[in-house]
């Protein structure tokens, strides 16, 4: 699962980074929870838009009490009614500067952040939906990498490489199906962060101060 992430880049380094464009309000925020308002970027006429979404996806068919998705499973991408028809034509990216995940230490849900090594923000892999006037969206995710593994999560989200966002947006479902993998785990890096950060309502960048741990964590072998 992608329960939270980062997404701190100005717009204006949005647009430059996925030639993006449009205005959007896009406020610095440390911990992104489900529900909460976001930037995407979506295909629209052959070009790329930056829009404001909502991290919550609800099918346009979807009756007043459906519950709506943060993330959706690769794999059953497309025997899954929510999403099979969000896959073929409606992908978004979503830009990250980092995402979180926690690992239990005893009592204690310890959050780490992962990085990329090699780039200040990137892009996961999103599908959205208009539901009722509102556009939201869910991020997809795939089998853990190493660096996942490495502190006991089975899920990771997908993330895109900048040469393959037009695949991602625009290409035939049978191409973009290609890109639902694992990244690399040796082009990320990770470190654990304050566990302020367990509370969705502290969006601060204290929130997600790196920390030291007075137990190490395992070595990971990636």
């Amino acid at each position: 699962m992608c329960e939270r992430f980062r997404q701190t880049v100005p717009y204006w380094q949005l647009a430059e980074s996925f030639q993006a464009w449009d205005e959007i309000e896009c406020l610095p925020n440390f911990n992104v929870a489900p529900t909460d308002n976001i930037a995407t970027v979506r295909a629209v006429n052959g070009k790329r838009k930056l829009c404001n979404m909502r991290w919550e996806f609800i099918p346009r068919w979807a009756s007043s009490n459906t519950r709506g998705h943060f993330n959706a499973r690769s794999e059953k991408v497309m025997t899954t009614p929510s999403f099979s028809d969000a896959m073929i034509s409606q992908r978004c990216l979503i830009p990250a500067s980092a995402f979180y995940e926690w690992q239990q230490m005893g009592s204690v849900k310890q959050p780490f952040c992962f990085e990329l090594t090699n780039a200040d923000s990137f892009a996961f892999a999103g599908l959205w939906d208009q539901w009722r006037g509102r556009d939201g969206c869910v991020i997809m995710t795939t089998v853990p990498n190493a660096a996942l593994e490495s502190i006991g999560h089975d899920r990771m989200p997908v993330i895109i490489d900048a040469e393959n966002y037009d695949t991602w947006l625009s290409a035939p479902v049978n191409k973009a199906l290609e890109l639902l993998n694992p990244y690399d785990a040796t082009k990320m890096r990770m470190h654990p962060v304050s566990r302020r950060l367990n509370d969705a309502r502290n969006k601060d960048p204290e929130a997600a101060a790196p920390i030291e741990l007075s137990v190490p964590v395992q070595a990971s072998l990636f």
